[in-house]
């Protein structure tokens, strides 16, 4: 019996919490971006900050499930290779959808021009129609089986993949994000078993800039 065979599963429940980071950010995106007064450069640089940030965690997260997830499911759970080529095949499907929307969205930043913003939910919303159905997919089907075959230990891999090949600006950002999605017991659970480094940065300053910057992020919808 291998490791991952064991009684003993991870809670990749945690998964559900990622993705809604992404299902919150593409439901805003009319407001948000929508919302931002023509020309109003200083309001474009947070909100497309914001959108940078959270595209960029979106690309690692389908980079990490593509090389530590699928090949383990493929090999442990070969009556729904169906599935693990699925979610293989929507990864690179979004891939291009995702690409243009960052592009679009970075040109709308640096203009804060109102054409500009359009195309950029436009970009977004096409972002989502692909996304959402995938990720509906993943939370039904994909998080029983990584619990059913991966041990704790594999799926810790997928968070530290994560804070490795992030290249965005606000690492800070997307753990607040993720964690506005948890309950407290995996709040709780991320920062027993978060490396000392990260942990100290949310814990030093991270949770406070995550704080000040959601409140700027959120400002104009909370009025």
């Amino acid at each position: 019996m291998t490791e991952a065979q064991t009684t003993t599963r991870p809670d990749t429940t945690d998964l559900i919490a990622v993705h809604g980071v992404f299902r919150d950010a593409l439901d805003r995106a009319p407001g948000l971006i929508g919302d931002v007064p023509a020309r109003d450069l200083a309001r474009a640089a947070v909100v497309g900050s914001y959108y940078d940030n959270v595209l960029r965690f979106l690309t690692v997260h389908h980079d990490g499930e593509d090389a530590l997830i699928w090949p383990k499911l493929a090999e442990r759970a070969p009556g729904r290779t169906d599935l693990v080529d699925e979610m293989w095949a929507d990864h690179e499907r979004i891939h291009d959808t995702l690409q243009t929307a960052a592009d679009v969205v970075a040109r709308w930043t640096s203009s804060a021009d109102p054409a500009a913003g359009r195309q950029a939910v436009s970009a977004l919303q096409d972002l989502a129609a692909s996304l959402l159905p995938h990720l509906d997919h993943e939370d039904e089907q994909v998080v029983p089986l990584c619990a059913e075959h991966l041990s704790p230990e594999e799926w810790a891999e997928m968070p530290g993949h994560a804070l490795r090949a992030f290249d965005g600006d606000k690492v800070w950002l997307i753990l607040g994000l993720i964690r506005e999605n948890m309950t407290q017991e995996q709040r709780d659970a991320m920062l027993a078993h978060m490396p000392p480094p990260p942990r100290d940065m949310w814990i030093n300053m991270g949770r406070d800039a995550f704080e000040q910057f959601i409140a700027q992020v959120r400002d104009d919808q909370a009025r």
